[in-house]
């Protein structure tokens, strides 16, 4: 930024200012393309959308259901690219099985095969591949999927971070369920199933320079067997998905967005554990745009949400599911917070990313 002129009658000269933050029209790609908010929405629809053309499906969610004869598959993809390889409570290995195995479960379908590919990068250890890869296979057998085919590619040293991994995943849909984001209405209710935000903050706690005093875990877990359960109660759920990156309000206003519905939340009922809230007010940051990898939020029909509170508090993964909100006929497509004060915030859709390489 340049210096402020002294002398009497000067001018500032706005154009040689700039800015830190990237801008929304920056011709090169920068990393809040990646992180899941406005920017990753105006590249996919301004850049990759029209590239496509004809050849892409007007839904292009984190998961595609496709009717098979008489069943429907749920098909998904997705990379991963955290930094570091290990943080508490997980590995890019564990983290990429059970990302896409979310993704379908979102769509209600129990997964049944990965595939996995690995971009290495020329230099990288054999034992922290190993670990990776290890970590790949117990998450794969946890969740109950095999791994079927896949692919290895390295690239130069300096052109990588070590590991890249990307999944795609496929999954039988339950014939009870209907769960996509269209589906969402006026009056459901918004569930979420546990504590928000630790994922994003674990992955920063071991970055350098970055300490919290107290040791916080990613959440990250296979979902498939929670859905489960809240489908077997009957409930009319209208959709459900993880809010990974971008956190929970970047989904909300997705969903609000897709279903042109307005969502009311209540600030006082987020399950935000205190580690999470002081390591967030350290850094400035809203623990509502922090991501995470064990999660899930669920709108359904305000007569069933007892039932699959219940189901879900039953399960390990959802001991601490709460409702947080419902749906409104105000403000259609925008997400809005009643604060502890009992005032009203907006809850945007983030521009970039707050929390760099965190999936």
């Amino acid at each position: 930024m340049p210096d402020f002129p002294t002398e009497p009658g000067a001018t500032i000269d706005m154009e040689a200012w700039v800015c830190p933050a990237p801008l929304r029209n920056a011709p090169n790609i920068v990393m809040g393309h990646g992180g899941g908010g406005a920017m990753s929405a105006e590249l996919i629809e301004h850049l990759f959308l029209p590239a496509f053309g004809s050849a892409a499906d007007a839904g292009m969610g984190d998961s595609a259901v496709l009717p098979i004869g008489d069943v429907r598959l749920a098909f998904s993809t997705d990379s991963f690219v955290v930094k570091p390889l290990v943080f508490p409570g997980g590995t890019i290995g564990d983290l990429a099985v059970n990302g896409t195995v979310n993704d379908l479960a979102m769509a209600g379908a129990q997964p049944v095969v990965l595939s996995t590919a690995f971009i290495l990068e020329e230099g990288t250890p054999l034992d922290e591949l190993a670990h990776v890869a290890h970590a790949v296979g117990t998450a794969a057998m946890a969740a109950g999927v095999k791994l079927v085919t896949g692919d290895t590619k390295v690239v130069d040293a300096g052109h990588g971070d070590g590991v890249y991994i990307n999944t795609t995943g496929i999954g039988l849909v339950d014939e009870r369920a209907d769960i996509r984001p269209q589906r969402t209405t006026e009056g459901d209710v918004v569930i979420v199933s546990g504590d928000i935000g630790t994922h994003g903050v674990a992955v920063m706690s071991c970055r350098e320079g970055l300490e919290f005093g107290t040791t916080v875990a990613s959440d990250t877990a296979p979902l498939h067997g929670l859905v489960a359960a809240m489908i077997d109660t009957g409930a009319d759920i209208h959709t459900m998905r993880d809010p990974t990156r971008g956190g929970v309000a970047a989904t909300l206003n997705e969903i609000a967005r897709t279903a042109g519905v307005g969502i009311s939340l209540d600030e006082r009922a987020f399950p935000i554990p205190a580690e999470v809230r002081d390591a967030c007010g350290l850094l400035g940051l809203d623990p509502l745009y922090v991501a995470n990898e064990g999660k899930l939020l669920a709108f359904v029909a305000a007569d069933d949400a007892d039932g699959v509170l219940d189901a879900m508090r039953a399960h390990p993964l959802g001991a601490h599911a709460t409702v947080i909100g419902r749906c409104v006929a105000e403000h259609p497509g925008m997400v809005s917070a009643r604060t502890a004060l009992g005032g009203t915030r907006v809850v945007d859709l983030p521009i970039g990313e707050q929390l760099p390489r965190i999936c």
